[in-house]
């Protein structure tokens, strides 16, 4: 920081930065996981590439989230590259607090073969994985996974983003 300039207020930093960030349209996936016969899912707009060579993904969950505790005990699970027609799902699986027991209820999916995850059928494509790793940052976890398997969706179903709070269809 400049000399002089005032450190701002935590709260007031963490809202501007909210806001800030608010403003990065960011791809809709949802993020499931099979912990033994539950199904657990959320949505993630926090998701990038991260290798080719070999293929691996990353994703940020809450620290403290089921789906993150369940990674614990289980190392593979599956992102669903969302499309305009699971628009309701993905706003559905993005509340806090939303009962762990029947998750995908009124959820077009199938099972990943390799990873047993719910793949969710509106969907631009999916990716199965197994964790590399995980590390705390701040009040999330980033997951860091091997690409198992790659399979694309329909194309011309139109994407989601997250853009200034909403989750928004992009055709």
């Amino acid at each position: 920081m400049s000399e002089g300039a005032a450190v701002p207020d935590p709260e007031e930093l963490v809202e501007r930065y909210r806001a800030t960030m608010g403003r990065l349209a960011g791809g809709v996936t949802v993020v499931s996981v099979r912990a033994g016969q539950t199904d657990l899912a959320m949505t993630a707009t926090a998701v990038a590439s991260v290798s080719l060579r070999p293929p691996m993904v990353l994703f940020c969950v809450y620290s403290d989230a089921r789906l993150r505790e369940a990674l614990d005990d289980v190392d593979t699970w599956a992102i669903s590259l969302v499309d305009a027609g699971a628009q309701v799902a993905a706003e559905r699986l993005a509340m806090p607090g939303r009962p762990a027991m029947g998750q995908l209820i009124g959820v077009p999916h199938h099972r990943g073969p390799l990873s047993g995850a719910a793949l969710v059928d509106h969907a631009q494509g999916w990716l199965e994985c197994r964790t590399a790793w995980i590390k705390t940052a701040g009040d999330h976890d980033v997951v860091v996974g091997e690409v198992l398997d790659a399979t694309l969706g329909a194309t011309g179903t139109g994407a989601l983003v997250h853009y200034l709070g909403r989750i928004r269809p992009l055709s």
